[in-house]
């Protein structure tokens, strides 16, 4: 027996009954010979890991364009601090760890440069729409060819939106996902000088809690309660009500900001230009985009996905060098 099967056994002897189990995988798009050290959503952990996508995410923004200060969460550390709440969540059901991991990692690896306003940006202009998390199965299916199992790819597209997971699992990545945007997002808007901790309201502090921890841990503990009593993923009432209000405290006074308001309109105005001119000039796509094309992909869905694999810093290089004199560059301020 291989080490990959003896743990699929584990999986059976310690995981809850309506728990996803590795030898129960849907399977892949297409199929590979298993893995005698790893159960197959290990493998695509460590798939998603080993990715130019994940690697990118470090470089990629969160809500604060181009902040100043090394503590401002970008891409990648939002992607982490999302897989540990939702591990903790799915441990403590004992649900599977290791499928819930996977979501997580590769939850987010389709977003834009510029986080939603870059989204935005793209969805405006593209005839064809843009959603990141429909991006980021085509980032894992076509753009990376990861050829993950189903359940992963599942949970990938339904973390936001209103069609829910199939597996526990991916809809536990739906809740871990606010819980960490929403939290994280007021410790940089307070750190950033937006707003203050005390702006939020008294009894929002009181009943989540006064502090970054503390609102984690209400939220996480509200849905492993749930999950004990109804074997289903969610949130009591009034803890969820008061997440959903907070979030749209966050969109009140931080994300439609006058500030960020105007960070966004100089963001989408660079990328709706960046987009236009590959439409226009489809030679200057870099090969493997090119590629795409010779398979059927139509131009404006190729640039799209250009433009959404790019860097903050990235795009605002391939920007200068197509829109800014060289000898502009030589000007002293």
């Amino acid at each position: 027996m291989t080490i990959r099967e003896h743990q699929e056994q584990r999986e059976r002897r310690t995981l809850a009954a309506w728990a996803t189990f590795a030898d129960a995988s849907r399977g892949r798009q297409r199929d590979m010979t298993p893995c005698p050290y790893r159960t197959c959503f290990q493998r695509d952990r460590d798939r998603i890991i080993h990715s130019k996508a994940f690697r990118r995410l470090s470089n990629k923004t969160q809500v604060f364009i181009s902040p100043e200060g090394d503590h401002y969460r970008a891409r990648l550390t939002h992607t982490l601090e999302v897989s540990q709440i939702a591990r903790t969540v799915a441990r403590a059901l004992c649900l599977n760890e290791d499928l819930t991991e996977a979501i997580a990692l590769g939850h987010d690896l389709g977003h834009t440069p510029f986080g939603h306003a870059g989204e935005r940006a793209l969805a405006e202009v593209c005839p064809f729409g843009f959603r990141h998390n429909e991006q980021s199965l085509r980032m894992v299916d076509i753009l990376e060819e990861l050829n993950l199992t189903d359940e992963v790819r599942d949970g990938i597209v339904c973390h936001t939106g209103a069609k829910k997971a199939d597996t526990p699992e991916g809809r536990i990545i739906h809740y871990a996902d606010r819980i960490a945007y929403i939290n994280h997002d007021i410790d940089d808007a307070v750190r950033g000088g937006l707003i203050k901790g005390t702006d939020i309201p008294k009894y929002l502090r009181r009943r989540l809690g006064d502090s970054h921890g503390k609102r984690i841990d209400t939220m996480v503990t509200a849905m492993i309660e749930y999950g004990m009593a109804h074997q289903e993923i969610g949130m009591d009432g009034q803890v969820h009500d008061d997440m959903m209000e907070l979030r749209q405290f966050m969109f009140d006074h931080v994300y439609h900001g006058t500030e960020a308001q105007r960070e966004e309109a100089r963001a989408k105005t660079m990328l709706r230009s960046l987009y236009q001119y590959f439409v226009d000039h489809p030679d200057e796509l870099p090969g493997d985009y090119f590629v795409l094309m010779t398979r059927g992909e139509p131009l404006e869905r190729v640039v799209c996905d250009y433009i959404a694999c790019m860097t903050d810093r990235y795009s605002i290089a391939v920007y200068k060098k197509i829109f800014i004199p060289r000898s502009w560059n030589k000007i002293d301020g």
